[in-house]
């Protein structure tokens, strides 16, 4: 077989290893699930002791279906027999007389938990790689080969629904706390247990009690109903559908996606799944960036333990890097201490892991750490003159082969490599807050700048699994300066007589994720005016800005700004009033137009990677593919 690997051992059981040939990660292709059908054709015939299905690659168990096969359907027949193909063959496996069992070391994702869960049985290779979920609701699709029907049945209708609403996965401790998998086991006794288990005898694993009873066909309507609650909260039915979808395949028809075909029509072919199969490829593609460079970080040096600079180091620590941590102090250190151990114990579960991160984050007020850096990022305010003189003292210290970067968001790579021995050099590193929710980085080059330094660059990106964007040395790179028109033309709007919460919630209705007047209060409004008038050619900043400015009303962090608010949240919202028609239009359409003048200028490369940086480092709405792609088709007839 071109795919799979098979072997039959002493007791009659057939491995199945999955190889699926030109291709870093196993994906259920339609050749791949053709050969397996053939396989289970051939065990039909003369049925094996048991079948065991793992990965016979090292990059993990299955990363889903090839998503590559969506971007071709043009009808509606085709998408049922997309659908059709994986739900008969996994029917077809969960109906086998002998046993089956999932052998999943690494990721399994979508349609490769889909596979698992027509099992009898599942393992779970208990490492930091191993990872299980139904993530098609960020595809815009719905677990269409066998997850509607049989997470619920195996975990209950709530936990599931969660998953496949929030496409949250599970690690193997996890999902055998759940109930998604029979063990959880460490990789030197995984073949041992797959043996074990499948000579057991023992019965499938079935929920019971109050989460069977919340399976009855008679009560799943009251969990729909809280599940859709839960989804409006975070979702809008129009923008993105198929959440709902998911919600009534399971309660209308059992998670059979083939019995509502004018549903699943709906969704394979809107405008929402496109864009948001094109969003996956944009994300793919940042991720590859970085591929030709051999660097590998291992100790990065941060030089400001402000917000920025704190968070940094700690989320270097957090991804596996020993990560020294300078301020003129160890009392300016202290409080980025304190964040990082909150954020290890929000992201780490296991004890003795989250005392590994904490000891790979040191503070080092001498700066001892430069030496034996790989990474050095100066993280500290925006001056010029404080820069040069760090720069300065900094460069004789680094090693050889070590990246040498700013995280500055305004001052120009060309400004501040002047006093550098060796300007070419010196790279912008600019990352954005907070640190552990924004997935994009900024890679900043001026003319001149190393090409190894730009690959490296990208390479310790991927490394500490964020997201490069590589762009050119001009102000406001990319995401900052088509943030500054959009939230200047909503001041505008106040000025104009508009409230921030008409505003905020026409923004909301268009699909960004907040208002850009609570984005301004979150941001801070000093900061708001400085960067308005560092990136914007008006002259006169807003007045409703000015105003609050001036009486140090700041935002968020003075408890008032354009909202009140209190707790770290906006205390009461303003009833917006009716939203005009051409509002949201008119606030987007600055971002938009500064994104198109970024691509003609050459500052990000292609309108495809300003899509991705807008989205990613804006939370610009994904269902709508981008601006310049929102673009494109807001002008189709």
């Amino acid at each position: 077989m071109k795919h799979w690997e098979i072997t039959v051992d002493a007791d009659g059981i057939v491995w199945m290893g999955l190889n699926t040939a030109q291709a870093s990660m196993n994906k259920l292709t339609a050749e791949v699930l053709a050969e397996f059908s053939e396989q289970l054709d051939k065990m039909d015939q003369q049925p094996p002791t048991g079948l065991i299905i793992q990965s016979a690659k090292s990059s993990g168990f299955i990363a889903g279906a090839d998503i590559e096969e969506f971007k071709q359907l043009d009808s509606p027949e085709q998408a049922n027999a997309l659908i059709a193909r994986g739900w008969n063959l996994f029917n077809r496996l969960a109906s086998v007389p002998y046993p089956t069992l999932a052998l999943i070391r690494g990721v399994c994702l979508g349609g490769g938990l889909e596979l698992s869960l027509a099992c009898r049985y599942r393992i779970a290779v208990d490492e930091p790689s191993t990872r299980l979920g139904l993530p098609e609701v960020l595809l815009g699709i719905v677990p269409g080969w066998g997850g509607m029907l049989r997470l619920p049945r195996v975990i209950g209708p709530q936990a599931a629904l969660d998953m496949m609403l929030t496409a949250k996965s599970l690690d193997a401790r996890r999902a055998k706390r759940a109930g998604l998998v029979d063990l959880a086991v460490a990789p030197r006794v995984m073949r041992e247990s797959a043996v074990g288990l499948i000579r057991s005898g023992r019965p499938p694993r079935r929920i019971s009690g109050i989460a069977a009873v919340m399976n009855h066909p008679v009560i799943r309507p009251i969990i729909a109903m809280m599940a859709r609650k839960q989804v409006q909260k975070k979702a809008r039915r129009e923008h993105y559908p198929a959440p709902y979808a998911i919600i009534d395949i399971w309660q209308k028809a059992d998670g059979d996606a083939l019995k509502i075909p004018a549903l699943m029509q709906g969704i394979v072919g809107s405008p929402t799944t496109q864009n948001l199969v094109r969003v996956f490829f944009l994300q793919e593609r940042l991720k590859s960036l970085g591929k030709e460079s051999s660097f590998n970080a291992r100790r990065v040096h941060i030089i400001g333990a402000g917000v920025m600079g704190g968070d940094i180091a700690a989320w270097c620590a957090l991804r596996g890097l020993t990560a020294t941590l300078q301020d003129q102090s160890a009392e300016r250190i202290a409080p980025a201490i304190g964040r990082a151990g909150a954020l290890f114990k929000k992201r780490i579960r296991d004890p003795l892991a989250r005392r590994a991160a904490s000891d790979r984050l040191i503070p080092d007020p001498q700066g001892h750490g430069i030496r034996h850096a790989d990474v050095v990022i100066e993280a500290i305010f925006e001056n010029l003159a404080a820069k040069h003189a760090l720069l300065k003292s900094i460069e004789p210290q680094l090693k050889p082969n070590a990246i040498l970067a700013t995280n500055t968001s305004s001052l120009r790579i060309e400004e501040l490599r002047t006093v550098l021995a060796d300007p070419s050099r010196l790279i912008g590193i600019h990352f954005f807050n907070p640190v552990p929710m924004m997935p994009l980085v900024e890679i900043i080059a001026a003319s001149g700048t190393r090409p190894e330094a730009i690959a490296d660059a990208l390479a310790f990106v991927r490394r500490i699994d964020k997201l490069p964007l590589p762009v050119k040395s001009a102000p406001g790179f990319l995401v900052n300066a088509v943030l500054a028109p959009y939230m200047l033309a909503a001041m505008r709007a106040v000025d104009a007589g508009q409230s921030a919460a008409t505003i905020d919630a026409a923004m909301r209705k268009f699909g960004m994720p907040m208002g850009p007047i609570e984005l301004a209060d979150t941001v801070g409004l000093d900061i708001a005016l400085a960067a308005g008038q560092q990136l914007s050619d008006q002259t006169t900043p807003p007045q409703c800005l000015m105003k609050r400015v001036e009486e140090g009303h700041l935002g968020k962090k003075t408890g008032r700004g354009f909202y009140e608010w209190s707790n770290g949240k906006i205390a009461s919202h303003a009833a917006a009033s009716a939203i005009p028609e051409e509002l949201a239009e008119q606030l987007i359409m600055p971002l938009v137009s500064r994104t198109q003048s970024l691509v003609a200028e050459g500052v990000v490369a292609d309108s495809d990677l300003a899509d991705a940086g807008v989205i990613f480092g804006t939370g610009f709405a994904p269902f709508r593919g981008g601006p310049l792609k929102w673009l494109s088709e807001r002008k189709m007839p």
